[in-house]
């Protein structure tokens, strides 16, 4: 377990991103099955890598329609001074240099919204916030009242007292169970969330 999770730090440290989450992620897994004390610690990593991930995707989203507004931008403007190489008038030149400005400005327009679209308020929704460290959820168990928490949250809490945090009965780390399908919501909103790693 401690091997992955260092091998997670230093893949991260060299930008193989893939490489540090896929090694996290094992370390998580082994620590979750051991029920060891640096869950916490692993539970940080995976998101950390997630994180990191989500920004490589971003950056790299950003640039292509960068790019691809530039192109297009290009090639309308080449299109312009072709079709004013063709004009017999200098009234028919501005017709065509005024009809290719409003295109190009269109075109600024739309990947303008676009970018606003992308950058619109976003919220973390309440099922993936953990009652105890207030953070993202990545590997959620559920007591017997059938209430969920991140695993390392609640295994903390239990070594410190063996009680259940809503209803204040005993509970035992051998009586959580996963919560599949929370996690499979919350691995979903996260690949797709990549920003709500920072919440």
């Amino acid at each position: 377990m401690k091997a992955h999770f260092i091998l997670s730090q230093c893949l991260l440290a060299l930008h193989d991103v893939e490489g540090a989450l896929e090694n996290a992620l094992l370390a998580h897994r082994l620590g979750s099955e051991t029920s060891d004390k640096s869950l916490a610690h692993l539970t940080t990593q995976v998101l950390r890598c997630k994180k990191d991930r989500w920004d490589e995707i971003e950056k790299k989203r950003f640039r292509e329609g960068q790019e691809l507004e530039n192109q297009l931008i290009s090639l309308m403007q080449r299109e312009q001074d072709e079709n004013v190489a063709l004009c017999s008038s200098d009234i028919e030149r501005d017709e065509v240099i005024e009809e290719g400005e409003k295109k190009i400005n269109l075109l600024r327009a739309t990947f303008e919204a676009a970018r606003a679209a992308s950058e619109k308020k976003r919220e973390v929704p309440d099922w993936v916030i953990d009652d105890i460290s207030f953070g993202i959820m990545i590997d959620p168990v559920m007591t017997k009242t059938g209430k969920s928490y991140e695993r390392a949250s609640i295994l903390e809490a239990l070594r410190r007292h063996p009680i259940d945090p809503l209803t204040r009965e005993p509970l035992y780390p051998h009586e959580l169970r996963p919560n599949l399908g929370l996690r499979q919501a919350c691995e979903e909103f996260l690949d797709q969330n990549g920003w709500a790693v920072d919440w």
